[in-house]
């Protein structure tokens, strides 16, 4: 199936003078011809002949519709448009006139690194956080939907008038409404001095505000990584292209651009070979919160209006792609070096979501032409969902095909001997194939001439290692990484009729706690737990952070200290500023997800109600530790704002005790978030233990009577029973505790017996 709809030009008047009427009008009437028949159709023939093939072509076509032969019809269709024959542009290389910047008030501005947006509105706070970002030079590129008053100080904007009159022959072929006017803001920053791109959206926060922390900015001179970068194995010749989301943590997860085919491969690396780093021209980052997903995967993979949070491994290592393999690549989280800015044109005659990923199939394979390679890097930007879903259509250039293209282009040779003649024959080629139209062949002519006319210097070629023989990978060159198999989205569209209880439970589980962030931390082993706490509750949960006393960067474990864990959760806060609420746990307890449905959200929940766990202990007769820790809840008490200290003083009326509650589980929704927090700062370097201080900042935060009761049925005992008795668990109490989990033998007892209240859990472990 072709992705593009040509239409025939307009046939053009023939040149020379016009025919004078009056030689015209002494032949208006012609002698009468003869009717015999035999004299009119040999006249005639031709034209009979003519008529005949239309209809024949017309059955043929009608014919191969309706059988259904899509194939057929497609070489059918595909050898009809053959013979529209496209024409190979012609450029004289050499006799290319400069175009220097005369209209613009940046005449004389230059700069190494730009970062450049396409904008259809105000600016974003994530665009304002981009001109943040010291040593780069944000360049705003506009549509006919930007506003006419658009402004950013620090920014330099570009509206379609000022882009008209720069000069640039690729002007004439873009669209009005499209980001793909990009392409402008590309040439106009390497005409003013750029030496890398990152191509970025308005709508993603760098992670710390630094590009220079995640990607290779410099790779060459004093500043640049010299190291060895992990590369997939090139030992599979018919693999051409893969998922890197699973090598940063998320198997169920796959990338806009990625063959639907290949989804199903999930499977991790069996092992990695190393490649030495310096030619990563291409530097694709990953996107914490809504990655770089396609359609097919967002109205499968979410409930209701629920904004994605998907979260990949930070710690995992950067990994490149050898030769013969590819992998999507987008435009709104790449950096270009200059040795690839040849690759930032971004097609025009192809749908606007398809436009990014072939423009990154088509430079990838022209990127090993001149021995340079692209680097996938752990996440580098949180992309924020706007739940703002776009329409199937918008990407049919690429499920029809990107699976052909990809082996297409790794299959494809050419014999030029500069790079803007492969390049110029690639876009040839691809229009032949129909990957785009001849529009797209008109347009690379058009970008090609205008870099060499705003001083761009091509890179030269190098020998392609795909015609070498492929060297066997020896047990000593075979690198392994294991990749995290963090929490996955699971299906999330409810589908009358056909889905059953247990899938129905999870959706209504997934609903309830789908925005709410479960905190943990771990007192026993978690290189033998961490990923089973994350695989059961991260079903339920938006994110699952886990904390301990050491930290782990391979599980990504955090360090906590648990008698203080409370001055840690401001800044968890902080991470996760849309969620509903944050569920603190401990792993000596398990909680019963699904008999927290009726919870209110919006209320405070502690297991004030159960006695063993929340207890009040008078500092008389006790220990100094008691008072000790009595008189700094006082002396907090004393500073704190006048609706929290009433609701304390309300609460706690004997000044001779203290409130001790355990706190192996409590839930703060957002509205209290800011009033915990400033509870933290009042208590600052004081030591009061976390027993202590989560009771006293719930009953100052609101009257326990306001709690909401969700906790009340927990099963509480002070000894743990041996051998985690049966006898203790109960599927209708929200929580029991204690429970003792060190090893994947207790955590399977675990799934087992918690089967009863959620039995999905034995086909998912």
């Amino acid at each position: 199936m072709l992705v593009q709809d040509r239409s025939n030009p307009t046939p053009k008047s023939p040149k020379g003078p016009k025919p004078k009427l009056r030689n015209i009008l002494p032949n208006r009437f012609s002698e009468a011809k003869s009717l015999d028949f035999s004299t009119w159709l040999s006249e005639n023939l031709y034209k009979i002949l003519t008529v005949l093939l239309f209809i024949a072509t017309v059955a043929a076509v009608v014919f191969l519709r309706n059988v259904g032969d899509t194939t057929a019809l497609l070489r059918f269709e595909t050898q009809s448009r053959n013979l529209e024959k496209i024409e190979f542009p012609h450029v004289k290389w050499d006799s290319i006139a400069p175009i220097t910047d005369k209209s613009s008030p940046f005449a004389n501005f230059r700069a190494d690194r730009w970062i450049v947006v396409s904008v259809s509105d105000y600016p974003t706070d994530s665009l304002r956080n981009l001109v943040k970002i010291r040593g780069w030079q944000v360049l705003a590129i506009g549509n006919s939907k930007t506003p006419s008053d658009w402004t950013l100080k620090g920014a330099i904007f570009l509206s379609l008038e000022q882009q008209a009159l720069l000069g640039f022959r690729v002007v004439d072929f873009l669209p009005y409404d499209s980001y793909v006017r990009k392409t402008v803001g590309y040439l106009f920053a390497i005409q003013h001095g750029a030496k890398k791109i990152f191509d970025a959206d308005n709508r993603g926060d760098v992670i710390d505000g630094d590009l220079g922390k995640h990607f290779d900015v410099e790779l060459v001179g004093e500043s640049a990584r010299q190291e060895v970068i992990l590369q997939y194995s090139h030992d599979n010749p018919n693999r051409t292209v893969i998922n890197p989301y699973i090598h940063f943590g998320q198997r169920s997860v796959w990338p806009r651009g990625l063959p639907l085919e290949n989804v199903g491969e999930i499977g991790h690396e069996e092992f990695y070979t190393e490649v030495f780093g310096g030619k990563q021209f291409i530097q694709q980052g990953i996107s914490n919160g809504l990655p770089d997903v396609d359609s097919v995967f967002y109205f499968t993979r979410k409930s209701g209006l629920e904004a994605f949070d998907i979260r990949f491994d930070e710690h995992a290592p950067k990994v490149a792609l050898p030769q013969g393999m590819m992998v999507p690549v987008n435009s709104f989280n790449t950096i270009y070096h200059s040795s690839a800015f040849w690759g930032l044109m971004l097609p025009v005659s192809v749908s606007t979501m398809a436009s990014d990923v072939l423009r990154g199939y088509w430079g990838q394979r022209l990127l090993w032409e001149i021995g340079g390679y692209v680097v996938v890097y752990p996440p580098t930007v949180h992309r924020h969902d706007r739940i703002e879903a776009y329409p199937f259509s918008k990407e049919k250039d690429l499920h029809v095909n990107v699976g052909r293209l990809t082996k297409f282009l790794v299959s494809w040779r050419s014999n030029k001997h500069r790079l803007f003649e492969k390049i110029l024959e690639l876009s040839f080629v691809m229009a032949e194939e129909g990957f785009w139209s001849e529009k797209d062949l008109r347009f690379t002519a058009a970008w090609l001439q205008d870099l060499l006319a705003v001083g761009y210097q091509q890179p030269r070629l190098m020998s392609l290692e795909l015609d070498r023989p492929r060297a066997s990978i020896g047990h000593g060159d075979r690198k392994e990484f294991v990749p995290q198999k963090l929490p996955s989205v699971h299906l999330g569209v409810e589908e009358t009729g056909s889905v059953n209880y247990e899938i129905a439970n999870l959706i209504r589980w997934r609903k309830n706690f789908g925005n709410v962030v479960l905190i943990m931390f771990c007192n026993g082993p978690v290189e033998r737990t961490a990923l089973e706490w994350r695989l059961l509750y991260g079903r339920i949960f938006k994110t699952v952070i886990i904390l301990s006393g050491a930290k782990n960067p391979d599980l990504a474990v955090e360090e906590g200290k648990l008698e203080k864990l409370y001055k840690q959760m401001p800044t968890i806060f902080d991470r996760y500023t849309s969620a509903d609420g944050f569920l603190f746990l401990q792993d000596d307890t398990i909680l019963n997800y699904w008999n927290l449905l009726q919870a209110d959200r919006t209320k405070l929940w502690i297991a004030n109600k159960v006695s063993k766990s929340w207890s009040t202990v008078s500092t008389n007769g006790n220990s100094d530790w008691f008072s000790k820790q009595a008189d700094m809840v006082n002396k907090v008490v004393s500073s704190m704002q006048v609706h929290l200290q009433v609701n304390y003083k309300e609460s706690i009326t004997d000044g001779q005790s203290i409130t001790i509650c355990s706190s192996e589980v409590f839930y703060i929704p957002r509205r209290f978030v800011a009033d915990f927090v400033e509870l933290v700062n009042l208590v600052g370097s004081l030591e009061i233990h976390q027993k202590v201080a989560i009771p006293m900042f719930f009953v100052s935060m609101d009257s326990p009577q306001n709690f909401d009761p969700a906790l009340s049925t927990m099963i509480y005992k002070e000894e743990p029973p041996t051998n985690n008795s049966s006898t203790l668990y109960s599927a209708q109490a929200a929580a029991i505790h204690p429970w003792n989990v060190s090893s994947e033998q207790d955590f399977i007892k675990l799934i087992r017996i918690m089967a009863e209240g959620d039995p999905l859990l034995l086909e998912l472990f």
